[in-house]
């Protein structure tokens, strides 16, 4: 790491001084390539450069002065950032990683023993560098994105006034990849639960898996494994979040709430369609009936109910299967039926259920998506209650007393998903949030360039491990 160091003293980028904190961004590119293509391109957004490399370089400086400014070390904290092939096609695409380049524990001035914590937020608590020559954060992002095969024709947007269009802003990226080297990640091994040479990750002190009450720090590694998939169970247990999220988080969770027969009560995760009316509360209730129209087309609504059917889901709650054609069809033909709202079961394992794509005005009911787990389990509970004669009631709408993105005691909810996704999953926000956080797995649209109250929740977690 020396050596590499040595070569890069030349390329050290100038920064100023800002009121809290200096961040300092070391370009570690080769020659033409990522800060100094010499491109020309037309000043946009604010950003006066006239190079793409001079561009790229001063979106970088605009997301440090802002961490800067909101963070507090008397350290430099040094970034070093290079631009490279990452993976990417027209449908995704890595656009930047970061992360710590090195992590320390038990030292002095620590304010928690037994757990590690990035270079860039070590320094800050003991002082000083406690390794000069090595950088604090290490981070790359993707040179090829607008290329062709790689989000054609769509690059990063250079300006710094958030106006991005149909583009991914680089502020905002950079915003986000700055905080996973700041120390907004584990350390931790999510897939199978494994302590970096045996000691937790400050984070891990916080994490807390509400279905067995245990913070990540108390469990072994396969609990750690299981936890790391279990949506809607993972919290972030901080005092700094909690707090926050009730001024950031908007009032409301979107839920399935089973209410009758007892034996099968309980609230399922959903995800709400961007067609038809929004949920709302006190939500709509009724009962639910499935759509098992004979095959081809068994329990897909994928061509109109037949009359019986149609007659058996007329008022009611329709149970859809996914697959073989749109979501809008699907609900169409359920509306068209009589039904008053649609449940579509996944057709795929994993949880959170995400939200059901698509455009129809002429859809006026609420539908929503469940999982394939709940799916089965509804219509496993409808075949015992058919036999009984009694039906399955559900309300579909939205819990006032819980915050989007939080779970009933306000605490803001980790991403869990299931199966677990390597380099997204503990380590970001749920994205059940709502409006969106800069620190979900993906980057929105609607985000703004803040990382702390009352537009976000980043800052406030990086208070909760130490900073």
């Amino acid at each position: 790491m020396k050596a590499l160091m040595t070569a890069l003293v030349a390329l050290l980028l100038s920064s100023a001084s800002w009121a809290a904190a200096t961040i300092t961004i070391v370009n570690g590119d080769a020659p033409g390539v990522g800060f100094n293509d010499p491109a020309p391109v037309a000043p946009v957004g604010g950003n006066t450069g006239t190079t793409l490399g001079a561009q790229r370089l001063n979106a970088f400086q605009a997301a440090a002065s802002q961490w800067g400014d909101s963070l507090d070390s008397s350290v430099p904290i040094r970034v070093l950032a290079t631009w490279e092939a990452l993976p990417c096609t027209d449908s995704a695409a890595v656009l930047g990683s970061a992360g710590a380049l090195e992590v320390f524990s038990d030292f002095p001035g620590a304010p928690q023993a037994n757990a590690w914590f990035g270079k860039a937020e070590a320094n800050k608590l003991l002082g000083f560098d406690m390794d000069p020559e090595t950088p604090d954060v290490r981070a790359r992002f993707n040179v090829n994105l607008g290329q062709a095969g790689c989000f054609t024709g769509s690059p990063f947007y250079l300006g710094l006034d958030n106006n991005h269009g149909s583009n991914t802003d680089l502020v905002t990226v950079l915003l986000h990849e700055f905080a996973h080297g700041f120390g907004f990640q584990t350390y931790t091994d999510d897939e199978t639960g494994e302590l970096l040479a045996g000691v937790p990750s400050i984070w891990d002190y916080f994490l807390l898996d509400t279905s067995s009450g245990k913070v990540w720090k108390d469990m072994s590694n396969a609990e750690r494994a299981a936890s790391a998939v279990k949506s809607g169970k993972l919290v972030w247990n901080g005092v700094q979040v909690t707090n926050a999220a009730q001024l950031v988080l908007q009032a409301g969770t979107p839920v399935l709430t089973i209410l009758s027969p007892p034996s099968e009560s309980g609230v399922l995760q959903v995800g709400t369609a961007a067609f038809g009316p929004p949920l709302a509360s006190p939500g709509l209730t009724g009962e639910v009936m499935p759509v098992v129209d004979t095959a081809p087309d068994t329990g897909l609504a994928c061509t109109p109910l037949s009359a019986l059917n149609a007659q058996a889901v007329k008022g009611r709650i329709a149970l859809i299967d996914r697959g073989a054609c749109t979501f809008v069809v699907k609900v169409r033909h359920a509306q068209d039926a009589g039904a008053i709202a649609v449940l579509i079961a996944d057709n795929v394992a994993g949880a959170p259920p995400p939200g059901l794509g698509g455009s129809d005005p002429g859809i006026f009911i609420a539908a929503v998506r469940i999982t394939q787990e709940d799916g089965a389990a509804l219509r496993q509970a409808l075949a015992g209650r058919s036999r009984k004669h009694s039906g399955l009631f559900a309300n579909l709408g939205v819990n006032l007393a819980v915050r989007a993105g939080t779970d009933a005691l306000g605490r803001v909810l980790m991403y869990a998903p299931r199966p677990n996704q390597p380099g997204s999953s503990v380590s970001h926000y749920d994205t059940s949030a709502t409006p969106n956080l800069l620190m979900e797995p993906a980057i929105n649209a609607d985000l703004r360039h803040a990382v702390k109250p009352p537009y976000d929740l980043t800052l406030p977690l990086l208070k909760d491990i130490g900073w």
